[in-house]
């Protein structure tokens, strides 16, 4: 008797340890971006591996890739946060990928971007701030912030089509 007990316990300790093993954080990381497959989910424009890349993993594994940051918070308005695990921007400077959340980021409407949405991202202040006394434009913005930007494109902006990409190449904010 006392050996069926021992080995309960033992298969009780084993099933809980598999159980807490399996309910540990999930650990969501930005993929690679791929230009001659990847597409903007809410654009469907050619998605470069550039500054301006943006994407998002969902709770169960799904992940959409954005060619501007203004078209992953409309993907976001259309689908609602709940179900977003992470969400990653890319640091202007050095294309290292960066949470949404921890970013700071730069707005002008003379900021060319991918989509005209004249948001760009910056892995913390201190390079959103230089980067504004560089150019001499711009507001600094937190993701908070951004969560009551009024997010519009800038139609005093001419798209050039790039070859049917949608990417704009000249002006401040372009690299």
């Amino acid at each position: 008797m006392k050996v069926r007990t021992s080995a309960g316990l033992l298969l009780l300790s084993l099933l809980m340890l598999v159980v807490l093993t399996a309910c540990g954080a999930k650990k969501y990381e930005a993929l690679p971006i791929n230009e001659d497959v990847d597409v903007c989910a809410v654009c469907n424009m050619q998605v470069k591996d550039d500054a301006f890349a943006t994407q998002l993993t969902t709770k169960d594994g799904k992940n959409y890739k954005f060619d501007d940051v203004g078209c992953m918070n409309q993907w976001k308005k259309e689908n609602g946060t709940d179900k977003i695990g992470m969400d990653f921007v890319r640091d202007y400077n050095d294309k290292s990928w960066i949470q949404f959340s921890k970013a700071s980021y730069v707005y002008d409407a003379a900021l060319r971007t991918p989509m005209a949405y004249g948001v760009i991202s910056f892995k913390d202040r201190a390079s959103a701030e230089a980067f504004v006394k560089e150019q001499g434009v711009g507001t600094v913005l937190s993701a908070d912030d951004l969560a009551s930007h009024e997010w519009k494109q800038s139609s005093a902006m001419d798209m050039d089509m790039n070859h049917g990409e949608g990417h704009m190449n000249e002006g401040p904010g372009h690299k």
